[in-house]
């Protein structure tokens, strides 16, 4: 369904930095800024569990050594 895209170590990052960002108009009150970090953190969760970037699909970039073609 969707082509990886990422290495694992690009993944794991991804997820260490999502779980500072989801949570953050919970912790620092619902501002617009706030709410702009917590959907950057929703898309590099996302990037993370199905390790595909559509920024690097659109640019041709393939992290993930055991996927190039």
């Amino acid at each position: 369904m969707f082509k990886i895209n990422q290495n694992i170590s690009e993944r794991i990052l991804r997820f260490l930095i999502s779980i500072i960002l989801v949570p953050c108009p919970f912790i620092f009150g619902i501002t617009l800024y706030s709410i702009f970090l917590s959907i950057i953190g929703i898309i590099l969760l996302f990037n993370s569990v199905t390790g595909t970037c559509y920024t690097y699909m659109a640019l041709g970039i393939n992290t993930c050594e055991v996927c190039k073609e």
